[in-house]
């Protein structure tokens, strides 16, 4: 079997990612009793971010350790946080020490987390490239020799092809299942299409449109999200007040079945598996309850083919 065959299987259908406060990293124990949590509720993947100063690689031998079956992955590692070669080396032996149950996940940021660490941005597309080829350098002592799945952080067209071109697929985020389904076509069938779905759970359905509606400000804030949007067809004005049909589009919200729903809409669309992202500030314990509370409506789904 190839990477992308056997990591479709190792991750499932649908993930969790972890909860992001950006104002404190959970402490050992408490992220040891929810990646059990989760995995008593039914995933099979949790995927935790970044950023510079917390360390995703030391984060994941936790969880790692404290699970029996969790599939684990970057959501995603920072290119500005360590060395390519240093990369690979984690990655390789992670997977090596839990074999099929790591997955590299790859961004390449935002200009301020370069400049925090001393370098120069410059053009996303060719410091990606040039980042995924230093990684298969020669190290030393030489990192373990274990193949892992690497994917790319990627939104628009010119980074989901060189997704397809260097990497095993690609993790977009945030988008509405039209990009999924873009994605899809952008990539071809024989590469991984991880989807990071944003959501609200609650079941007052005002209260859980008001948070989306303030998930999607936030986003549109960030990086060139306003730029592929519009070529979805979301118009200039419902991207500055965003619209009921852009928040619906891009958060899904409300109860467990509604949630539920959007996975299988970016399923059918072509996504390999769903990971689900609770809202940025989101109280780590807070979230984990949330997701433990969606995953009987994904029953079907969370069973392994």
């Amino acid at each position: 079997m190839t990477i992308t065959e056997t990591t479709r299987t190792d991750l499932g259908r649908v993930g969790v990612c972890l909860p992001v406060t950006f104002t404190a990293t959970p402490p050992a124990d408490q992220q040891r009793a929810a990646g059990r949590r989760l995995e008593q509720a039914g995933y099979h993947t949790a995927w935790t971010n970044e950023g510079i100063g917390k360390d995703a690689f030391a984060q994941l031998a936790v969880l790692l350790a404290a699970t029996d079956q969790l599939t684990v992955g970057t959501s995603i590692a920072n290119i500005w946080a360590r060395a390519p070669q240093t990369a690979h080396g984690a990655a390789a032996y992670l997977a090596q020490a839990y074999p099929g149950r790591f997955a590299l996940g790859l961004g390449v940021g935002y200009p301020n987390q370069a400049e925090s660490v001393g370098r120069r941005f410059g053009s996303p597309l060719s410091t990606m490239r040039d980042y995924i080829t230093a990684m298969d350098g020669e190290t030393w002592p030489p990192a373990p020799d274990v193949a892992y799945p690497r994917i790319l952080a990627a939104l628009g067209p010119k980074m989901l092809t060189l997704a397809a071109e260097i990497t095993d697929g690609a993790f977009p985020a945030g988008q509405p299942v039209e990009h999924t389904a873009d994605a899809r076509k952008q990539l071809g069938p024989d590469k991984l299409l991880v989807v990071g779905l944003s959501i609200v759970a609650d079941d007052d359905l005002d209260q859980a449109r008001a948070a989306a509606r303030q998930q999607v400000v936030n986003a549109l804030d960030r990086g060139n999200a306003r730029a592929t949007l519009a070529e979805f067809g979301y118009t200039a004005e419902e991207l500055a007040d965003p619209s009921d049909r852009l928040v619906d589009a891009l958060v899904a919200h409300g109860t467990p079945d509604m949630i539920a729903t959007e996975v299988r809409a970016h399923l059918a669309a072509g996504a390999d598996h769903v990971a689900l992202l609770p809202p940025i500030g989101t109280e780590f314990t807070t979230g984990v309850d949330q997701l433990a509370h969606i995953a009987p409506a994904l029953t079907d789904l969370l069973r392994l083919p």
